[in-house]
């Protein structure tokens, strides 16, 4: 999966006269504080250099990550066509890109976003380019959300990893009410963003919330540590990406976990492949969650005809008809 042209093109314009030294010390001091998960106080992005770098190592992953929820989200709930967006801790306007992509009939969105280096960005990304009326707030997730309108969409990606744990209860909440329809959150794909968005699934079940995706149940998750959910998107690195990470691989893998619920009751929904697919001589295995709140392991051989050639095809992260599975 690749960036949408008009913002590539913008990415490369505003990286064309960036020092590659710079970038290469920008992305290794974002990359740390990544990693660490660090929360002192001070925006990963706050100067102008670990934006770009942002750009130039983060986004075509976080994109590739938020776009595939997306499709999830639209194949649970092909009826959801959201008008109006609100996306707390924006960014350079992933999320405004991402949505605008998947349901082109998006009007209108509201982006937060604290820092005032990475907003900037995000504007000169987004004028002329994204057909959406949008309007850039300066706020912190945590403290600036009153006053906000309710919108169809509200989103949160790659932002509870940066707020305390002690915060994320009432952050949650608070993106909850803000929620017309659907609430979507996006985060690392390890084990302690899993925990995050098993902690944020619970509280909105209980507040009235159904699951649309990825799970296909609201029932508690059946895995248990060290297992844990998460799923991957691989993405092409461009050959900025590749210096400015000093990557040889000119790909990577960008694991991340999703939760999308809805104030609507979700319909059916099949199962969904949560790990890798096995393949070996005539036979395949596929790893699924399914509607009935369990998980396991499917083995099919060539002996079970189509149900064989159906579970080839299959993929990470992709569903399966609870009939075949």
């Amino acid at each position: 999966m690749e960036l949408p042209a008009p913002l590539r093109q913008g990415v490369d314009s505003l990286l064309e006269k960036v020092p590659l030294s710079a970038l290469k010390q920008a992305a290794r001091t974002l990359s740390e504080r990544y990693r660490a998960e660090l929360r002192d106080g001070r925006p990963h992005m706050a100067q102008d250099t670990a934006v770009k770098a942002y750009l130039a190592t983060r986004l075509p992953a976080t994109y590739a990550a938020v776009r595939a929820s997306l499709d999830a989200v639209s194949d649970a709930r092909p009826d959801f066509r959201p008008k109006s967006l609100l996306d707390i801790g924006a960014g350079p306007g992933t999320m405004l890109w991402a949505t605008a992509d998947a349901w082109p009939e998006l009007e209108q969105a509201v982006l937060v976003e604290a820092s005032a280096a990475v907003r900037k960005v995000g504007q000169s990304l987004a004028a002329g380019a994204a057909a959406v009326r949008t309007d850039w707030i300066a706020g912190d997730a945590t403290i600036d959300l009153d006053g906000l309108e309710p919108a169809d969409l509200v989103s949160a990606a790659y932002v509870l990893d940066e707020i305390a744990p002690a915060s994320l209860p009432k952050l949650v909440d608070r993106l909850w009410r803000l929620t017309s329809d659907t609430l979507f959150v996006v985060e690392p794909g390890t084990p302690a963003g899993w925990q995050r968005i098993l902690a944020a699934r619970r509280q909105i079940i209980e507040a009235g919330g159904h699951v649309l995706a990825p799970c296909p149940h609201g029932a508690p998750c059946p895995l248990a540590p060290p297992d844990w959910c998460h799923f991957s998107r691989r993405v092409a690195r461009s050959r900025t990406h590749r210096l400015a990470k000093q990557a040889d691989v000119p790909w990577e893998d960008e694991k991340f976990i999703y939760l999308a619920a809805s104030r609507h009751p979700a319909p059916a929904r099949a199962a969904r492949v949560i790990a890798p697919p096995k393949g070996g001589s005539g036979k395949v295995v596929l790893k699924l969650c399914q509607s009935d709140g369990s998980a396991g392991d499917w083995l099919l051989s060539k002996r079970d005809g189509e149900l064989y050639k159906t579970a080839r095809r299959a993929d990470w992260g992709d569903t399966l008809a609870e009939s075949d599975a």
